[in-house]
């Protein structure tokens, strides 16, 4: 009996298949963090290296808050990888993460500016700009509390983040610089579905 030579397809999602099954690999052969993140950065690079892979459902904005969608989480919460997409001039609350992350600039441009805690007051750093192509970590023991913003009051920016963790539902803090307060919060997700990635 002759066997089927089955033939791989290359989908529009490859790019996104690769990566997820390289951040798999890596996870699992890494356990420090800062090593983990140096190793998962040039897969990141190449995967925003081309703005033709993410589907248009996870690419829509709103036009009041920024969305956060979730396009794999793998299936021990090691780590997930969203989209993040930013209307005109939307921006976050100054938040932290408590878990590893990346961010790489798929389209257009973002603002990453970083704070610190000292006794209670948030002190603010030198904001970074990231435009396409560009790749940020984030790190608990170095400082992971930033406010992102959309670069443009005229056009849409996003960027796709690797978090080391279910980062919908981690338990996180946003911060009020004036009131000094620190409060609790979950993001969870913008929407209920993920793409396809074995299709």
């Amino acid at each position: 009996m002759n066997s089927l030579a089955i033939e791989r397809r290359e989908s529009a999602l490859t790019p996104l298949t690769t990566f997820v099954r390289n951040v798999t690999e890596i996870v699992e052969n890494e356990v420090e963090d800062t090593a983990l993140v140096g190793r998962l950065t040039p897969h990141l690079s190449r995967l925003i290296e081309h703005d033709d892979w993410l589907p248009e459902a996870f690419a829509q904005p709103h036009p009041e808050y920024y969305q956060q969608y979730l396009l794999h989480c793998d299936p021990l919460e090691r780590f997930s990888v969203v989209s993040f997409v930013w209307g005109p001039g939307q921006k976050t609350p100054i938040h932290d993460h408590t878990v590893w992350g990346l961010i790489g600039m798929l389209r257009g441009a973002e603002i990453s500016t970083p704070y610190r805690s000292e006794a209670g007051t948030l002190i603010r750093g030198e904001p970074v700009r990231l435009t396409a192509g560009d790749v940020e970590p984030l790190l608990p023991e170095s400082g992971d509390i930033h406010q992102v913003e959309n670069a443009f009051q005229d056009q849409v920016s996003i960027s796709v983040h690797v978090y080391g963790a279910n980062i919908g539902k981690v338990q996180r803090h946003v911060f009020d610089r004036v009131t000094r307060v620190r409060k609790r919060f979950v993001s969870g997700f913008s929407a209920s579905i993920t793409p396809n990635l074995w299709e």
